[in-house]
């Protein structure tokens, strides 16, 4: 069994990781940034040690400095949890060629599996088929509008090295493929490191069902369960759920033979998912994530299985804990991402900050997988979940039940939060009677009377808190405790130093028109980059209409005009830095 491992990652999986480890008896080590250095995952690891920087290419995606950490640390094993190098045969590779043991499948089956166009070739041979596409990487537009006169539009433009939809444009004409295609491509390049991209048919009202799959080095694998992720905007899965509701018997098993298939033909151990397609009866084929899911508690939920602790036991050279025919489930699950997101109005608006108040509900079959606590701060260089709400039922009534029933409860402050669409999703009636597709949140769901989640208590007091501050030496984090007022908490950093910590903000409740409220200086509503201008001085808009693409915590944002009229002045170039509220075109 490995001795001590290395948590490549921040956040909600590192906490979820250590808490696997301590349980086992294993030593843990944290790596954090210069912005995480009293994050939750940090004080929870036996060691930590700094890698500096800010952005997570400065700290995170360094991995010089995690292979410095690891040989300072001695840890025997590494755990990359998911995004960041969780996907990066290069990183594996570099790991297990020291002798440490990667904590994830082998080099060569990332190779195969990260690269979609690589493991829908792989898939096909071994008799699992995807949704027609091609499969070569694509060189420019024209190759998408090829494609698209022969099958079909609409078409989507995909990141060949990515997921969770950045890199993908959907394409409903001929006229949208050359914009398609940049945009694509820029993102992918900024999201992965890599800018190749590949096109498909675009499935009209598709279910996203992916199935957990795990093997050993002894020649086991197995499917475990199916969830459904079908809730998701732009891409990005809010609910996923297991079972998924009104699924054929008979197509489940064949989903979870041809994953395990799609698995052995590549060599694969260790945690996995392959994800499909569901429409009309059939199923294809999407891809496959080598790493562990952000969604694979509620398979913990309904199975019974410790998928992390698994995941070590695999990498210690162990057998698989349980066979195909011992897997038993019970019950349903849910999950709920609750990202630090202002959904006012279905803009989903970034919202970092700090997070003045959080308490997670509790009670039976209620679970929280949280990587923040009270007084500790969302940045916007990093990925915005705040943390994860399961909920177990013994039916699929009960497990809704259950999840409004703790939204409801929860307490979060300081910061917006995704809480407001995720009980519009499980209170309509669509979701309830499971006829959702990855359509249905922005085709279906109107969310435009949701409010902001805002809020910072009035009268709150100022009662002191416990924190560690940071001293390090040689680069290795030491903690030493001190108790502050409440407001300070988020201040304290390495050295003692409480910095002037202002009174949590509020997060605004704005569109992407900005501020100005139909003046035309419009506004962008959170800090970030201008990726792209879309207007000219002296243009004539329409309210609504776009006028710059906004980059913040990882994701594009429209920012719209608030009013018809002519474009006067262009404040800011792409590649300019803007912060809340900063006119970035006025509009007269």
């Amino acid at each position: 069994m490995l001795k001590k491992i290395l948590i490549a990652n921040r956040g909600e999986i590192a906490v979820r990781v250590i808490r696997a480890c301590q349980e086992m008896g294993i030593a843990t080590v944290a790596v954090y940034s210069d912005l995480d250095r009293d994050a939750l995952h940090v004080r929870l690891a036996d060691e930590a040690y700094a890698l500096g920087g800010t952005t997570a290419a400065e700290s995170y995606l360094n991995t010089d400095l995690i292979l410095d950490v690891i040989e300072r640390s001695g840890a025997d094993g590494v755990h990359p949890g998911y995004g960041f190098f969780s996907e990066n045969t290069d990183f594996a590779r570099a790991i297990t060629e020291r002798g440490v043991t990667f904590i994830g499948p082998p080099p060569g089956a990332i190779e195969i599996m990260g690269d979609k166009v690589s493991s829908r070739i792989a898939a096909q041979a071994a008799g699992v088929n995807g949704v027609p596409g091609t499969t070569e990487f694509l060189n420019d537009a024209s190759e998408v509008i090829a494609f698209g006169k022969a099958h079909g539009w609409p078409v989507a433009i995909k990141a060949a090295y990515g997921g969770g939809g950045r890199g993908m444009r959907v394409v409903r004409s001929e006229d949208e493929a050359v914009e398609a295609f940049d945009s694509a491509r820029s993102e992918a390049l900024k999201g992965f490191g890599r800018d190749e991209c590949y096109v498909e048919r675009y499935l009209t009202w598709p279910r996203h069902i992916e199935m957990q799959i795990i093997g050993d080095t002894h020649g086991n694998c197995v499917w475990i369960a199916e969830r459904d992720c079908s809730a998701q905007r732009r891409h990005q899965k809010l609910v996923e759920e297991s079972p998924a509701p009104n699924f054929p018997p008979e197509i489940r098993q064949a989903m979870g033979e041809a994953a395990v298939t799609v698995a052995k033909a590549c060599g694969y151990f260790n945690a996995g998912t392959v994800e499909f397609l569901f429409q009309d009866g059939e199923f294809y084929f999407l891809e496959m994530n080598t790493r562990l899911q952000v969604e694979h508690p509620v398979t913990e939920m309904v199975s019974g299985i410790d998928l992390v602790a698994e995941q070590i036991r695999v990498a210690s050279g162990l057998p698989l804990s349980f066979t195909q025919e011992s897997i038993e489930l019970s019950g349903h699950a849910i999950e709920i991402r609750i990202n630090a997101e202002d959904p006012a109005q279905g803009k989903f608006l970034p919202s970092p900050g700090h997070i003045s108040t959080l308490v997670p509900p509790a009670g039976f079959g209620t679970r929280w997988d949280g990587g923040y606590e009270s007084g500790d701060t969302v940045s916007q260089y990093y990925d915005n979940l705040v943390g994860k709400l399961i909920c177990w039922g013994s039916d699929r009534e009960t497990a809704i039940r259950r999840t409004l029933r703790a939204l409801r409860e929860f307490r979060i402050e300081g910061i917006a939060t995704t809480i407001p669409a995720d009980l519009a999703i499980l209170e309509h009636q669509d979701f309830v009677d499971g006829i959702h597709s990855t359509k249905w949140v922005e085709d279906t769901l109107d969310l435009s009377a949701v409010g902001s989640t805002a809020a910072v208590a009035d009268g709150e007091t100022e009662a002191k808190v416990q924190r560690d501050v940071d001293v390090e030496v040689n680069g290795k984090r030491f903690s030493v405790k001190v108790f502050v007022p409440e407001s300070q908490a988020g201040a304290v950093v390495a050295g003692g130093a409480a910095g002037g910590a202002s009174r949590p903000r509020r997060s605004g409740g704005g569109g992407g028109a900005g501020a100005g409220g139909g003046s035309g200086a419009v506004a962008v509503p959170m800090q970030g980059t201008i990726v792209k201008i879309l207007v000219e001085v002296g243009q004539e808009v329409e309210a609504g209409a776009t006028v710059c693409v906004l980059e913040a915590m990882k994701m594009e944002n429209n920012i719209t005009a608030d009013k018809a009229g002519t474009v006067k002045e262009i404040k800011v170039a792409p590649g300019d830095s803007v912060g809340s509220g900063d006119v970035v075109v006025v509009i007269e």
